[in-house]
């Protein structure tokens, strides 16, 4: 049975876990069965002392098995994107607001351990799932399970499996190293102009996803703050990735040009805006930018 969130935290309750004895836990249930049988047989009180530690050792087992999982919190973090042919990374966090640590908690997909961990008292630890992810777009978390053998390995308890909302986007990947469209002649020659500083027109405030080629390094280094350079050039600095100029009449190949071609004007600090049939993005360079560009790739749809 599958418990579904609808949110990016779950927390494990008693009616969400399961324990059965492992098959050590049999074979050590059946070791007291034939002590019990030999001390009785023989009216031998050592036998019944052995015999009824075991078994209590047993119990205790049972209800340290259970509670190393019960009430444990799972939540789910944010998911960075990949490339098609590479592992999607689901992190996740596991919190344990109880005074007593929890031990060999395990996180199960498809039957095997994905992850292993000890959590302390009164903290987190982080765990991470990972699917393969050989097409671009969404990848959802794959279903999962936490289960628990500690402290002795004679009993195993498993809670449902989980699901949450997290998703991971996949971009296409990338093609080989390829040149620029020619287009590219003159948006290299503006930014070498730019670089020179033939054409700094003034700064403004640092932006998240702005290039670091353009910070102003000097100011930080004096400790007057973040800024980032403004240059001028207008049209002639910027760089068109158009689907047309891909040359290329399969999709998922044409897709994986154009994926080469922003990774590698971002790499040279470009101002490039990106062509698609029925969408267009304005040129800009940053990592929102590139990740703008990067988004509406994977998510393509002739």
């Amino acid at each position: 049975m599958t418990v579904a969130t609808g949110a990016n935290e779950f927390s494990i309750e008693r009616r969400q876990l399961y324990i059965l004895p492992t098959r050590i836990g049999l074979l050590f249930g059946l070791i007291v069965l034939v002590l019990l049988i030999a001390a009785i047989n023989y009216s031998n009180g050592l036998a019944y002392g052995l015999t009824f530690l075991l078994a209590a050792l047993a119990v205790v087992s049972m209800l340290h098995t259970h509670r190393n999982v019960y009430r444990l919190r799972i939540a789910a973090a944010a998911v960075p994107p990949v490339f098609a042919g590479q592992a999607a990374r689901f992190p996740l966090t596991l919190r344990n607001s109880t005074p007593l640590p929890r031990y060999g908690v395990r996180l199960e997909q498809s039957r095997q351990v994905a992850a292993r961990t000890d959590i302390a008292a009164h903290s987190t630890q982080s765990a991470e799932l990972a699917l393969p992810a050989p097409r671009r777009g969404y990848v959802s978390i794959p279903e999962f399970k936490v289960a628990s053998d500690f402290p002795f390995g004679l009993f195993y308890t498993w809670s449902r499996r989980l699901t949450f909302d997290a998703v991971c986007l996949v971009y296409p990947a990338p093609a080989p190293p390829t040149d620029l469209p020619a287009s590219a002649e003159t948006a290299s020659g503006a930014l070498q102009a730019r670089q020179a500083g033939d054409d700094f027109v003034g700064q403004r405030d640092y932006q998240p996803g702005d290039s670091l080629r353009h910070v102003n390094w000097k100011a930080v280094a004096r400790g007057q703050g973040w800024y980032t350079k403004q240059f001028g050039g207008g049209a002639a600095g910027r760089l068109w990735l158009d689907w047309e100029a891909t040359g290329v009449s399969d999709i998922e190949t044409g897709l994986s040009v154009l994926c080469r071609w922003v990774l590698e004007a971002e790499r040279q600090g470009l101002d490039y805006g990106l062509r698609l049939p029925g969408q267009v993005i304005q040129p800009a360079q940053g990592l929102v930018h590139q990740h703008e560009c990067l988004r509406a790739l994977a998510l393509f749809s002739p």
